[in-house]
């Protein structure tokens, strides 16, 4: 799409097809003939048919004069490195958050997808230096706070509820003595979350003439949807003495998982005499950030984890299959295709006393999105 003004442009194209992968490229034509490209955000596709994609940019890297994105999940942040192989050498803006949450997804997503690259005989898409590169560019930045990149671009990050350190971006660009264009990147948006407050977009942005870019993952379902389901079916499985597996994203949905099962036990709903493991290193890692930075959540929510919750070391997990008592597993990956929850599935799928319960989207051709049209789809829930 484009936005004209009398004596200049702007053209927005999104390069992504599906869910994952989000990257807008920004192309600004200014009257004394300057063009100015940025990219809002630059993730990788997870959907296998489009994996291809990910080896290569429609545009080139090293013409980018700055790069923002606007939070830390993996389909938005994950080439975020590929730009610095390819010869990007500027800043990447993000929020305070983000900011401290990028190093640890950056760098499990390269081992991720040096092992896959690895037993696929391809050549990897980014390497180690380049993801120490694009630490060291990370630019974090204030709500609200007016960022000059320079006389013709101001940027602001404003709260989304999505998950810690999401934003919207928006974006002025201006030129003397002509009308300003806004556009204001949405993200994944979300208005509320339960762990720090989100202010509503501001009124002095509505009035604005405004381009908006916005994306959409689970349509016209509403969160309170998906939560009122989750806790139904983790209720009746405990009733029925079933063991209970939650694949969980790492950051974000995580963390509110955990938080709901607090919740249930504090409503008695739960009983906290049942072990609640917890596996995954990431998943680990973002909650201790969680913890760390209580200046950054509700006061109500600065101890949001359940009773009886136990860290998961990968030396622990056969003791944790074995045993016979009942127990809920908080296991990383999501979408079924990476993480801990590949240790887990072959071992619980088959018994007839397990609840596996999918917390999030699963991507077209993920185990997530397979399973529940297998032969094992009486054992899972969505």
């Amino acid at each position: 799409m484009g936005i004209v003004n009398r004596r200049f442009y702007a053209d927005i194209m999104d390069l992504h097809e599906e869910v994952t992968g989000s990257c807008h490229l920004v192309v600004v034509k200014l009257p004394n003939g300057r063009t100015i490209k940025f990219l809002v955000d630059c993730g990788l596709f997870q959907e296998p048919q489009y994996e291809e994609l990910n080896s290569n940019f429609t545009f080139n890297a090293d013409e980018l004069d700055f790069v923002c994105v606007t939070h830390n999940h993996t389909d938005h942040t994950g080439r975020v490195p590929m730009l610095y192989h390819q010869g990007y050498s500027g800043k990447v803006y993000c929020t305070i958050p983000t900011r401290s949450l990028m190093p640890l997804s950056m760098i499990d997503n390269y081992k991720v997808l040096k092992e896959a690259y690895k037993r696929a005989h391809k050549k990897q898409i980014y390497t180690e230096v380049d993801v120490d590169r694009a630490l060291s560019n990370l630019e974090g930045c204030k709500y609200g706070e007016k960022i000059v990149i320079d006389e013709n671009i101001e940027i602001k990050f404003l709260k989304n509820g999505h998950l810690l350190g999401a934003s919207m971006i928006l974006v002025r660009i201006k030129y003397p003595d002509e009308q300003d264009m806004f556009i204001l990147f949405t993200g994944d948006y979300k208005p509320s979350n339960v762990f720090f407050d989100v202010d509503p977009l501001p009124e002095w942005v509505k009035k604005l003439p405004l381009t908006i870019i916005t994306e959409s993952t689970y349509g016209i379902m509403t969160t309170d949807e998906i939560e009122y389901c989750f806790e139904d079916n983790i209720l009746e499985a405990i009733q029925a003495n079933k063991d209970v597996i939650l694949p969980v994203f790492s950051l974000g949905r995580c963390q509110e998982i955990l938080y709901i099962l607090r919740c249930l036990q504090r409503e008695g709903k739960l009983p906290a005499s049942i072990p609640i493991y917890f596996d995954g290193p990431l998943a680990h890692s973002y909650t201790k950030i969680y913890l760390d930075h209580p200046e950054w959540l509700h006061e109500s929510m600065r101890e949001f984890l359940p009773v009886n919750l136990r860290y998961v070391q990968k030396q622990d997990r056969e003791d944790i299959v074995e045993t016979d008592q009942q127990k809920i597993i908080v296991t990383t990956g999501g979408m079924v295709s990476h993480g801990p929850i590949q240790y887990y599935l072959p071992e619980f799928i088959e018994r007839s006393n397990v609840l596996i319960h999918l917390t999030g989207y699963c991507a077209e051709g993920t185990l997530g999105r397979v399973l529940p049209e297998t032969e094992y789809g009486n054992a899972l829930s969505l």
